[in-house]
């Protein structure tokens, strides 16, 4: 068996409790032996890269009227500093994967993670709208390096229906910034400066930092003869049902998105609600994303990570087509019309919550262990794009029509990918 194949296997058999007898992919870089103990620390850093760059964004949203105050920006201007940070997260994946199976993972995951505590310090003291959104970038470009290194550590040790199952566990971790950013959020800016939040941010990836220290991670290794980068990602992106996986869970992600961006802005002028108010809704939103990765975690052995996919969509799809419904008819507008708008906002946010492990996991196990990385660096790409686009295009979409139209039509095509994208020779129903 080639060295890699072999450290590979031992890699897994050894987070699953066998043993393990590692085998270095080559000379200069040795490979690092996996243990129980090991991978629950691996999980246990994973989760919180995701949390880290989740709530990077949820921390951030209560202050964002503040922030077009205090600035003396527009409300497009204030919205464009989250999308910045989504586009940030997205265009450099596919290097961060390449670097992580080139280097290994520890360096490049140490590098992103030093220059998201550098940007969030920095950030803590902006005070000019340029900075703000330089900044951001930054603040996006290394989050998005260390949520795709953490998937790839995932990746690494499972794969198939048990990938799904441990990516459901990731998105916990995403749950509680979901809601927990979002509270912490409001907290701050009830209590204190905006700025507040980017401390707390680098206090995380400090965390995160020493964690990383601690972990056995897959060493580098050498490029393939005759092929790079963009090659294998090629390769990655032609095999049966990849695509249409990774861009379900992308419209997903961009519908979330898309919907996170408008909502301050909705609550404040629809329905009046304070900062602090909304930053407390997040916690209901972070319900809504557990009740649906605890049901992947539970029921994705028996039901398939395919079709608990496509049960997802349906939601998202239902979801964004009533809440069109209902602003076309003019009945958001009132309590009861809140009632409604924070039940379909919750009921997008559970669809997600099952779409996007599943899909992750349905695009990354149909490729071999070798292109582990940059099929999980790809799918992230994708995703993260997809919602970077939404998410500049919801600065444009102000009237809620529009908003409400965009996340419709994006729900409906996740539905139609999940439903129509399978392949009859794909084993994983994909």
């Amino acid at each position: 068996m080639d060295p890699r194949q072999q450290h590979s296997l031992n890699f897994r058999q050894a987070a699953r409790g066998g043993a393990c007898d590692p085998v270095p992919l080559y000379p200069a870089i040795p490979a690092e032996p996996m243990t129980r103990g090991s991978s629950r620390r691996t999980m246990a850093l994973s989760c919180l890269a995701v949390f880290m760059t989740q709530m990077a964004t949820t921390i951030y949203l209560p202050s964002l009227p503040a922030v077009m105050r205090e600035l003396h920006v527009s409300r497009a201007y204030a919205q464009l500093s989250v999308s910045v940070f989504v586009i940030g997260a997205a265009l450099p994946v596919m290097a961060w994967g390449s670097a992580a199976d080139r280097y290994g993972r520890r360096g490049p995951m140490m590098w992103s993670l030093v220059l998201f505590i550098a940007s969030s310090g920095a950030l803590a003291l902006v005070h000019t709208p340029v900075m703000l959104l330089v900044l951001r970038a930054v603040q996006g470009v290394a989050a998005g390096g260390s949520a795709i290194i953490a998937r790839i550590l995932v990746r690494d040790l499972w794969s198939g229906d048990e990938l799904a199952r441990r990516l459901s566990v990731l998105s916990i971790a995403f749950i509680t910034a979901l809601g927990g950013g979002q509270f912490l959020g409001g907290l701050i800016g009830r209590y204190a400066r905006w700025e507040t939040g980017f401390v707390v941010l680098a206090a995380v990836g400090v965390v995160a930092t020493v964690l990383t220290a601690t972990v056995p991670m897959q060493a580098g290794r050498r490029r393939p003869a005759g092929g790079g980068g963009l090659g294998t990602y090629w390769a990655v992106a032609r095999r049966t049902g990849f695509l249409p996986a990774a861009c379900a869970g992308g419209l997903g992600f961009a519908t979330t998105v898309t919907l996170q961006e408008v909502a301050p802005f909705v609550f404040e002028e629809h329905f009046g609600l304070s900062v602090a108010t909304y930053g407390t809704v997040g916690l209901l939103i972070g319900m809504a994303y557990f009740a649906g990765a605890m049901t992947v975690n539970r029921t994705v052995a028996k039901a398939g990570m395919a079709r608990l996919m496509q049960r997802g969509t349906v939601v998202i799809a239902s979801s964004g087509v009533a809440m069109f419904s209902l602003w076309a008819a003019g009945r958001l507008l009132d309590a009861v019309a809140l009632a409604v708008f924070l039940t379909l906002y919750c009921a997008t946010t559970f669809g997600q919550s099952m779409l996007f492990p599943n899909s992750m996991a349905a695009a990354v196990s149909r490729v071999s262990n070798e292109q582990g990385a940059h099929a999980v660096a790809l799918c992230g790409f994708l995703q993260q794009s997809m919602a970077g686009l939404a998410a500049a295009a919801a600065t444009l979409l102000r009237p809620s029509l529009a908003w409400s139209a965009a996340i419709a039509v994006l729900g409906v095509t996740a539905w139609v990918l999940a439903r129509f994208g399978s392949r009859a020779d794909d084993p994983t129903g994909w």
